[in-house]
């Protein structure tokens, strides 16, 4: 008996490993297609062999879940209809998705399809899930960061259903937050497309060769009681490129230990690791923030000494009933649980030579072949004198399976799709196009913005006048006098007729989160414009505690397509920041109203919840710099948020793109933001007096695939 309180999730290749994962006892078969997937170099499903999966699965009441879940460009939106809408007419259960606007695109266009937000969206918190709720979402796939606790909180206060992963490979970064790939080689994991600069080796505080951004694999058979009352119902396994001995294996002995919740035994845990491994397994992350024994910390190679056999390929029983009489039709019924289907030949004739054997007509009955069923019993009314031809009798049962495999697929089938006009996907709001509308008439209307992260860098800013908005990070404060210094450093700022936002982390989990919600009624006093926001969780806290504050969108809340931005700013948004994703053409080509654009700045490529000073140096709480080298002796900072307690890795050079401003101007941008994050006063002197020697263009120039 199958334990129904989970969801077990198997990843799948091919359609090989579909039937394989299925057999060793998947509830659930996550996959790609040929396109909007996140593994662009998996040899992913056909629209042939992605519709055979899901009638294979569906016989054998396996849900099926497809992956749409890359950032979509202006382009490529177009595409998304077409592409859904076959897999949705026969029945695809679910969609994983990380682009907000896939989510409402696909909530309109298909609106009886669940939603299953993909872990790229890093989900850490309640609120998350309730903004995402809004838009039809049915189930949140956790961050892999989040603790059990935290979820069992989640699940208890929202009611979603959460999905955890469960074993596999672990992201260095929070997924959705990472850039490495990306701007070192062009290669974007939000695009599907990562190189995994995470295995490589660094130089870290003079140590050479250290794989400190190398995370063991993960393993959570040891820990089904604990999802179980953490109130998790779907269990993850990552591994859409692996084999199929090691899909297949890893399914069967989750199977088991689910069905069961016994502990797992050691030699079965050693069976487990055998089938891969990186440098062993881990599940800290359940249970702690972070550590230094989830750190493979040597060469990461992917390690496989044994074998499970491939699970047995088992057909579906049904009954059958054969009635053969002198001068009626012949027929022949078959019964799979409360489904039926009768067909028919013509009228039997009597026998001219010798009748029909019964043995021999069940016989060939009996020979389903290839199909996905076999008889368990046939009951048979047979004349004495009849004849039917072999080919016939053949006609007859491949006339009655194929009739009841249609019908026991009709009930998944659907046909209630509805397309959705892309300028209505795309609309804004009307008080936004209005209030752009305005700033056409003005002449020169543009806006420099500069965010710090620091005291030393705001006493620094403070003194040129070119910027108009000030953004001051949460991090710049501690938590005792955050109120008291903010309303200072407002105040002084609003003497000098600047605007002041405050900029919220990137990281918003339950400790920030309460403490956030402890302060609003204070904070909400302070006379400043509004609020940055880099997560679900701010954006849903911002837009239900205070009245009257603006919430801009930080660059990794992606608006990569006009819909995710009419999306967002139809939830109370008042402007958004270009992704650092789009190229120059792909900027021009998108609705910039209310958009803000990055001209300089440090690009964040990491954001983390291990600690490298911690698992290098250890925690003293102490906010500072470490550098990691890598093989080309580029050197990458790596600042520790301590209060929210997540670390940044910048890129090694800023990118500067004030030189294109006037080109950007074109393309309806009217705010300019400088980012300062790890420079010093001088370093920012040198900025402002354009001396800066080294810098890159980002993608504005390349771009991402």
């Amino acid at each position: 008996m199958r334990n129904k309180d989970f969801e077990l999730l198997a990843p799948a290749g091919n359609l090989e490993i579909f039937k394989g994962v299925i057999e060793s006892g998947a509830d659930a078969v996550y996959v790609g297609g040929s396109m909007f997937g996140a593994r662009a170099y998996a040899n992913n499903f056909t629209e042939e062999e992605l519709l055979a999966a899901i009638d294979f699965a569906h016989l054998r009441g396996v849900k099926v879940y497809l992956t749409v879940n890359t950032l979509i460009k202006n382009s490529e939106f177009s595409k998304l209809y077409d592409y859904l809408l076959v897999y949705y007419k026969r029945g695809l259960d679910a969609v994983i998705v990380q682009d907000i606007g896939v989510v409402k695109a696909i909530h309109e266009y298909f609106p009886s399809m669940e939603i299953h937000t993909s872990t790229q969206m890093t989900v850490t918190g309640a609120d998350g899930v309730r903004f995402l709720s809004q838009f039809g979402v049915t189930r949140v796939v956790m961050a892999r960061e989040v603790s059990l606790a935290e979820m069992k909180r989640i699940h208890e206060e929202t009611g979603m259903e959460l999905e955890a992963f469960v074993h596999g490979a672990l992201c260095y970064s929070y997924s959705g937050q990472c850039l490495f790939s990306s701007i070192l080689g062009g290669r974007s994991g939000n695009r599907g497309r990562c190189a995994q600069p995470c295995r490589l080796p660094y130089t870290v505080e003079g140590k050479k060769d250290e794989y400190i951004l190398s995370l063991k694999d993960m393993c959570g058979i040891k820990a089904l009681d604990k999802l179980h009352d953490a109130g998790v119902y779907s269990l993850k396994i990552e591994g859409r490129m692996k084999q199929l001995e090691y899909a297949c294996g890893v399914v069967k002995y989750y199977r088991s230990y689910i069905d069961s919740m016994k502990p797992v035994t050691d030699a079965d845990y050693d069976r487990i690791k055998a089938l891969g491994n990186r440098c062993g397994f881990t599940d800290r992350y359940y249970f702690d923030h972070n550590g230094s024994d989830m750190v493979t910390y040597v060469k990461p190679n992917f390690v496989s000494n044994a074998a499970e056999p491939s699970p047995e390929k088992r057909k579906l029983s049904i009954e059958g009933e054969l009635v053969l009489r002198e001068g009626e039709p012949g027929s022949l019924t078959v019964k799979r649980g409360d489904v039926t289907y009768k067909a028919s030949i013509e009228p039997v004739s009597a026998a001219l030579k010798a009748p029909l054997d019964k043995k021999a007509a069940i016989d060939r009955i009996n020979k389903t072949g290839d199909t996905d069923f076999e008889f368990s019993h046939i009951k048979a009314q047979i004349g004495e004198n009849v004849f039917v031809p072999n080919g016939a009798l053949n006609k007859l049962r491949r006339d009655a399976i194929s009739g009841l495999c249609d019908k026991l697929l009709k009930k998944y089938y659907r046909n209630d799709a509805r397309y959705t006009d892309m300028s209505r996907l795309t609309a804004l709001p009307e008080h936004v196009v209005k209030s752009d509308a305005a700033h056409d008439e003005a002449i020169n209307d543009y806006t420099t913005i500069c965010s710090c992260m620091t005291r030393a860098q705001l006493d620094t800013l403070i003194g040129y006048e070119c910027f108009d908005v000030f953004y001051l990070d949460f991090d710049m404060y501690d938590r005792k006098t955050l109120i008291q210094q903010f309303a200072d450093d407002v105040q002084s700022l609003t003497k000098r007729n600047k605007k002041v936002y405050l900029m919220l982390p990137t990281i918003f989990r339950a400790d920030s989160s309460d403490y956030f919600v402890s302060i609003a009624k204070e904070l909400d006093k302070v006379s400043f414009e509004g609020f940055v926001v880099k997560n679900y969780e701010e954006l849903y806290l911002t837009e239900n505690l205070f009245t009257g504050k603006k919430v801009i969108l930080d660059h990794n809340m992606y608006t990569f397509n006009d819909v995710s931005k009419s999306a967002f700013f139809e939830h109370g948004v008042s402007g958004d920041t270009v992704p650092l994703e789009l190229n120059s053409r792909e900027i021009m080509h998108r609705n910039n109203i209310g958009s803000q654009m990055i001209v300089y700045g440090y690009y964040p490529l990491m954001t983390t919840a291990n600690c490298v000073h911690k698992n290098t140096k250890g925690c003293d709480k102490k906010q500072k710099l470490i550098y990691l080298k890598d093989r080309y002796n580029k050197s990458f900072a790596v600042c520790n948020n301590c209060k929210e307690c997540y670390n940044t890795i910048y890129n090694s050079l800023p990118t500067m793109l004030t030189k294109n401003i006037s080109k950007l101007k074109e393309a309806g941008i009217r705010s300019f933001r400088y980012s300062f994050t790890i420079e010093t006063p001088k370093q920012i002197k040198a900025v402002m007096d354009d001396k800066v020697a080294e810098y890159t263009n980002g993608h504005y120039k390349r771009g991402v695939e």
